[in-house]
């Protein structure tokens, strides 16, 4: 393999969706972002995988275009470092805070209204060609022997053969360890070991952020640390998706961060920047966290070194490396965030499997701001589009679909492998999302209404109950998966409702006709109940409200949800 050759800039990789035949294509680096404007969306393995690959696509074009504008022209604040011809700082004599985020905005909109990224991005590409070959000197995304070696305590060597993690484990869909097969997972035996290059290359890169614990080996440090999972992995994750991938990319492009009050030009650094492994691997041990998204968006959670036999297979050699805190970490954008109550630090609101089902419509106050007084900290993503709406940069009736792919893990401290995937998305209009009203302020009524659906969604948990103490059930598990079934007849309902919203509704008319469509939607699950009752609920049992059986817990239900939702 020592002559061996697989450059991602020009070998076709990444998979995709060509937006004209609905076909699955693979291309290069170059060919997708010449092409993104033809493709529907990215098409790996996992929705968690594309999520990865997205950020990864992200940091290049961040990089890009906070350097150069649209017409591929070095900023007149930025000068070429005297070090490095790819290097940039900022020429204090030319810098102003207001001109960079002017020049930054304007090159956004530039590229929009293109509807295609410029010739800048294939030049970047070019010139950093070496650090994306998957066999280089410095090879994509791992480390020499050489570096494993020098990182790691001598015992746990290339040579010791430690440290090494299966192909099968890679692959997040399978994620078999040797000691735990994967008895669900889509193949089986040997077959689970191969992997194509192009495969192998998306793996990788989705497993330095949905990195589980079950691997022991770590690099050396002089303060004792413990192998962090992947990043993504423990975050709530949500971007803006597009109606191609060049609109996706383009939405979640964030050139300008309004909380940033500092007046600096942060330079962004991805990860293939660094001087050298050492060097960001130096970085890393003091726990750093990224002060630019290109960075964070390619930050590693192991080295890994690939050893290739003489048929090709490859093993895989990993470990830990010291991941920064998540606490105030908000240079992240995508996620949501919760205050901890005995740090007051904000963390990321991370899914757990208790917390599977709850759409993304339930949480919507952590997507955005309703009140003035809420203490919490909006997405920066969510930031990032209210500023595009408020500059004009996109219109005030664009809808903005808000996407979510969530990786879940088993909650085991020593494993933390994947248990479930779930995908949401809620779509609004611009003008709905970040209304101007002050009095009748969209989010506020939204936040309102969706109090309001839970209120009654209570109503029919306790319906549910009252059904199973009658058939002298468990209660809570029987009342909890029929107020799980509910809430799955909502979803659709009340997504429908919120894409259809617009700035100009009358609020109330709108709000009413969610109250008429979430009784019926009431009264058709209370009857299928009905449908399927047993001699036993229509006897009933006696209870201190008096006889309880099938008729009464309806008529209960029922009486509840008219004073709820006073219809």
């Amino acid at each position: 393999m020592d002559n061996k050759s697989f450059n991602l800039v020009t070998k076709p990789w990444l998979k995709v969706i060509d937006l004209d035949t609905n076909r699955e294509r693979t291309v290069s680096l170059v060919e997708l972002f010449e092409n993104a404007q033809n493709y529907r969306q990215l098409a790996g393995e996992m929705r968690s995988q594309d999520l990865a690959i997205l950020r990864f696509l992200l940091a290049i074009v961040t990089t890009v275009y906070s350097r150069f504008d649209a017409a591929g022209e070095v900023y007149p604040w930025l000068k070429v470092s005297s070090q490095s011809p790819q290097t940039f700082e900022v020429d204090q004599d030319e810098f102003s805070q207001d001109a960079s985020q002017e020049d930054l905005l304007e090159t956004w909109q530039r590229l929009y209204k293109s509807g295609k990224f410029s010739e800048v991005v294939t030049r970047y590409l070019k010139a950093h060609a070496d650090r994306f070959d998957f066999f280089g000197r410095m090879p994509f995304y791992q480390v020499t022997t050489e570096d494993y070696d020098a990182l790691v305590p001598k015992k746990k060597s290339i040579a010791a053969g430690k440290g090494q993690v299966l192909v099968k484990q890679l692959n997040r869909r399978v994620s078999e360890s040797a000691n735990s097969p994967a008895i669900f997972a889509p193949k089986s035996g040997e077959v689970k070991n191969e992997m194509s290059l192009d495969e192998l290359a998306r793996w990788l890169i989705t497993y330095q952020n949905f990195t589980g614990v079950t691997d022991k080996t770590k690099v050396e440090t002089e303060e004792k640390f413990s192998n962090s999972a992947g990043w993504i992995y423990r975050i709530n994750p949500v971007f803006a998706k597009g109606n191609s991938l060049f609109e996706t990319l383009m939405l979640n492009l964030i050139l300008v961060d309004k909380r940033d009050d500092s007046g600096d030009y942060i330079l962004q650094k991805p990860v293939w920047e660094y001087k050298s492994i050492r060097a960001y691997i130096d970085r890393r041990k003091r726990q750093v966290l990224p002060s630019n998204i290109a960075e964070l968006y390619t930050a590693w959670s192991r080295i890994i070194h690939i050893e290739w036999n003489e048929t090709g297979q490859p093993t895989l050699f990993s470990a830990g490396i010291p991941m920064f805190s998540y606490d105030n970490a908000l240079i992240e954008p995508m996620t949501t965030w919760r205050r901890d109550k005995k740090t007051n630090a904000y963390r990321p609101a991370a899914k757990g499997l208790r917390s599977l089902g709850i759409a993304m419509w339930r949480n919507f106050g952590q997507y955005v701001k309703v009140r003035e007084a809420d203490d919490i900290h909006e997405p920066g993503l969510v930031v990032w589009l209210r500023l595009l709406k408020s500059q004009h940069l996109i219109a005030h009736d664009k809808p903005l679909l808000l996407n979510s792919a969530v990786l879940i893990s088993d909650g085991n401290a020593t494993s933390q492998s994947p248990a479930a995937e779930v995908v949401d998305d809620m779509q609004m209009q611009a003008d709905v999302l970040f209304d101007s009203e002050i009095v009748d302020y969209w989010p506020t009524r939204i936040e309102e209404v969706i109090e309001l659906t839970q209120t009654v969604g209570t109503d029919y948990y306790h319906f549910a109950s009252d059904i199973g103490k009658i058939r002298n059930l468990d209660v809570r598990s029987f009342a909890g998966g029929m107020s799980a079934k509910f809430y799955e007849r909502l979803n659709e309902p009340f997504k429908a409702w919120l894409e259809g919203l617009t700035g100009q509704d009358d609020r109330e008319v709108k709000i009413n006709l969610w109250k008429a469509k979430l009784k019926e939607i009431v009264m058709m699950a209370a009857d299928d109940v009905m449908q399927a009752s047993s001699p036993r609920d229509i006897k009933g049992i006696p209870s201190e409200r008096g006889p309880l059986n099938i008729f009464t817990a309806k008529n209960h239900l029922m009486y509840s949800v008219r004073v709820h939702l006073n219809l």
